[in-house]
């Protein structure tokens, strides 16, 4: 039996908090890629940065889903489930260029 996200009606147009990973530019810190929150907007970097600030926002808010973001990748990850999730053209516009740090 193939799991399945039971998240998706969470799932939300949001506006991008930030053109990078929130965290990281308030500390001046790198990060590899990008995942926005697709409850909230939230934007942290993936589990390959050296912060994992998008896993920290899903442990501290519980929101379930994100979006690879840099550029928009057409998958979300649902923390919850554990499985990926094909947005298709559900994808969230970049706010503008985002800085490169690798």
């Amino acid at each position: 039996m193939t799991k399945r996200c039971t998240h998706l009606d969470q799932i939300a147009v949001v506006a991008p908090s930030a053109r990078g990973c929130t965290e990281c530019l308030k500390m001046g810190a790198e990060w590899v890629h990008l995942r926005v929150c697709r409850v909230c907007g939230h934007v942290g970097c993936c589990d390959d940065s050296p912060h994992r600030h998008a896993t920290k926002h899903y442990h501290a808010t519980k929101h379930p889903v994100i979006e690879g973001y840099d550029p928009p990748e057409g998958w979300g990850w649902c923390f919850i489930d554990e499985v990926i999730i094909d947005l298709g053209d559900n994808t969230t516009p970049q706010d503008g260029p985002i800085p490169r740090f690798y």
